[in-house]
Formats: structure tokens, C-alpha cells, sequence
């Protein structure tokens, strides 16, 4: 009979505290996530004037979101992020993205009891790095223009869509994409595709 009770005295704190939880509203929840990206740089060697192509290339990067919920159905958060592996555009042409950091806001839906759709908007600041060699090639006139700090336009508007599913108990799993920044010095733009993990607290 003392053991029941006992058992029965220690079970029942910990079963408010977890219906305390279940019964916190979004609304009061921040977040925190982990992603791995995939970034697509497009139109490069883009030139109004000179004879040119649009070549793309794909780098890589980890990037860390942290963010609040303002209602039940809208968001918002920053995000940072640094490139491990380049884009080889050409056989002489590289970019890399050394880091990034991005301000959203957001709306978020449920599609199931488990899944949410979302979608937002922002900016962002890039900063990365053009190597050309070989510059003086004809071969390489259409990426002349590109300078050695890449993007030439730091600061762009950014956007990405996504879906989320909840695994565990706060616990869920994205995937998302959307554009980066667009470059209005020389038209290159890049697109973001990522997917990871977001835990709400």
C-alpha cells in the first residue's frame, strides 16, 4: 500500500508538468533548428552586351535557425549560415559562400495534426568569394565582370516555401527551398533547398 501511494505521489508532478506542456499555446514557443543546404548559383556569365551563357553550379552549407512564434500561425526568426564545399562553375571558375545571415517573418498552416506548411519572406546578407583564374582567356570573357567578393551585392530579398512533420513530442522534420538572394550587379541569383531538424520549446 506504501509503495502505491508513493508511486502514485511521484507520477502525478510529472504528469501536470507533460499536460502543462501539451497545453502551451504556439504561440508562446520559440525554436531552434539545425539544417543541412544545398545552394543553386544560376545565370552566371550573364551579360547584357557581351555574348554570353547561363551556367549554374551547386556549393554546400549548414545553417542554424533560431526563432519565435508570434500567433499560432505566424513566425518569425534568423538564420546563420557558413559554406563548406564550392561551386565549380567552369574549369576556372569557383564560388564559394563563406557565410550568410537572414532575418524572416512567416506564416504557418496545419495540413494534418502531424504537418504544416509554411511560407516566408526577408533579407539577407551574403558574403563569399569568385575565383577566376585565367581571366584574360577569351574563354572566360562572359565571368570577367564577376569581382572577387561574391555577390557584388551584399544585402538581398530572400524567400523560401516549406513543410514540416513532427516526429517526437516537439520534434520536427523540414523540408524547404526557396531563393537566397538575387545579385543585382551581375544577375546571378541563388536558390536554397535544405532539410534538418526544429525543436520547439
Amino acid at each position: 500500500m506504501l509503495t502505491v501511494l508513493l508511486t502514485t505521489l511521484l507520477a502525478t508532478p510529472l504528469t501536470a508538468t507533460k499536460a502543462i506542456a501539451d497545453d502551451t499555446p504556439r504561440s508562446d514557443k520559440h525554436y531552434i533548428g539545425i539544417l543541412a543546404t544545398a545552394l543553386e548559383h544560376r545565370s552566371l556569365g550573364y551579360h547584357q552586351t557581351l555574348p554570353h551563357t547561363k551556367e549554374d553550379g551547386w556549393s554546400q552549407a549548414g545553417t542554424l535557425v533560431i526563432g519565435g512564434h508570434i500567433t499560432d500561425y505566424a513566425h518569425a526568426e534568423l538564420r546563420f549560415g557558413g559554406g563548406y564545399s564550392d561551386a565549380e562553375i567552369s574549369d576556372d571558375l569557383t564560388l564559394s559562400v563563406d557565410y550568410y545571415a537572414s532575418w524572416y517573418m512567416g506564416l504557418h498552416y496545419p495540413i494534418t495534426e502531424y504537418a504544416n506548411v509554411y511560407g516566408q519572406g526577408g533579407f539577407s546578407y551574403i558574403h563569399g568569394e569568385a575565383d577566376l583564374e585565367n581571366r584574360e582567356s577569351n574563354l572566360n570573357r562572359q565571368y570577367r565582370y564577376l569581382d572577387e567578393q561574391y555577390p557584388a551585392s551584399s544585402f538581398s530579398v530572400s524567400w523560401l516555401v516549406g513543410l514540416d512533420f513532427e516526429l517526437f513530442d516537439d520534434t520536427f522534420l523540414v523540408f524547404e527551398g526557396g531563393r537566397l538572394f538575387k545579385d543585382t550587379d551581375t544577375y546571378a541569383n541563388t536558390f536554397q533547398f535544405s532539410s534538418g531538424l526544429r525543436y520547439e520549446f
